[in-house]
């Protein structure tokens, strides 16, 4: 297909705390867009503190999508994220809006952005049944080192606490024979079905790991020990996919006596800081990313918007 006859796709993603949320509301209001939201906790209604969520004032009017959409019982993942955003982005297109796919989720926005298609045989559970059940018993490093003997590839991108994702690679090994880190090369290396400005914000790495500070203690004083004790009270528990996100795992724990306070937010601040160095690792290893530096603008926001805007218009994606 050529490039002028693809529908218009514009992303905006980046590490945790470097100011994704606040851009791309500017940007929407610039170029007629919606926002549909690539992060995998604020799809889930209760857990607002924890998950950084956009505010209805932050929002400033612009239309969000994909957020508070499921109960916190209900599992989410890529396949979910990218039948739900597809279809969020066809009501966008028939509103003659621009989607915005802004979140800092690098599977989510691949899924959506190659169409990467997951309809592998996933009827036989048994497998995925017994895994879980042996990271239950003997914990989830005991999946991960497997993995790292069968696929090392993986493990630079998964981290040994998100057992589903770990359960996933070793699952697709064992069913067909092939590294899940080999398939998705293989799935990058589709052309995308969208014309498409894949914008990723960067800033220094202090800065960022100082706003992650600054927004885990945020938390704190807003109540993320409440929200969490609020959680657990209606049934939540730590193997619900949406507990085992950064901020509730180890409030989790916390609560249940397990670990200090202290020790709580010491975690969540050295893992946050973890996973913002996996994101941008992800990013670069990306194709035909347009890589915005907050630090070459002054840390000027309308400088950034001016910026976008003119790659935006050398793509066609809006009018001159």
């Amino acid at each position: 297909m050529k490039q002028e006859n693809k529908r218009p796709l514009v992303i905006l993603t980046g590490p945790t705390a470097v100011g994704k949320s606040a851009l791309a509301v500017s940007l929407a209001k610039e170029i007629g867009g919606e926002i549909v939201s690539a992060d995998s906790m604020q799809v889930y209604r209760h857990m607002d503190i924890g998950s950084a969520k956009i505010t209805e004032e932050e929002m400033a009017g612009i239309p969000h999508h994909l957020i508070d959409v499921l109960e916190p019982t209900e599992e989410f993942n890529v396949v979910v994220f990218q039948r739900m955003a597809k279809a969020a982005m066809e009501g966008i297109y028939d509103r003659g809006h621009i989607p915005i796919l802004a979140g800092g989720t690098g599977f989510y926005i691949q899924a959506v952005l190659y169409d990467i298609d997951f309809t592998e045989n996933d009827e036989d559970t048994a497998l995925r049944n017994a895994l879980e059940a042996e990271a239950a018993k003997h914990g989830p490093e005991i999946l991960y080192e497997r993995l790292k003997e069968i696929d090392p590839g993986s493990c630079e991108i998964i981290h040994a606490n998100n057992v589903k994702r770990v359960i996933r690679a070793i699952e697709f090994y064992e069913k067909t024979g092939k590294k899940i880190s080999e398939h998705n090369k293989e799935q990058k290396k589709r052309v995308s079905f969208y014309n498409s400005a894949y914008f990723v914000l960067q800033d220094d790495r202090d800065r960022i790991y100082q706003k992650i500070e600054e927004r885990v203690e945020q938390m704190l004083s807003q109540g993320l020990v409440d929200e969490v004790r609020a959680l657990r009270e209606m049934g939540c528990t730590r193997d619900m996919v949406s507990m085992q996100g950064l901020g509730y795992k180890e409030i989790l724990a916390y609560l249940e006596g397990e670990i200090s306070l202290e020790e709580a937010v010491y975690r969540i601040k050295r893992d946050t800081r973890h996973f913002a160095k996996r994101q941008l690792t992800w990013f670069r290893r990306e194709k035909e990313v347009i890589w915005v530096d907050k630090r070459e603008f002054d840390q000027n926001s309308q400088l950034i918007l001016v910026y976008m805007q003119e790659i935006l218009r050398k793509k066609g994606i809006i009018l001159q």
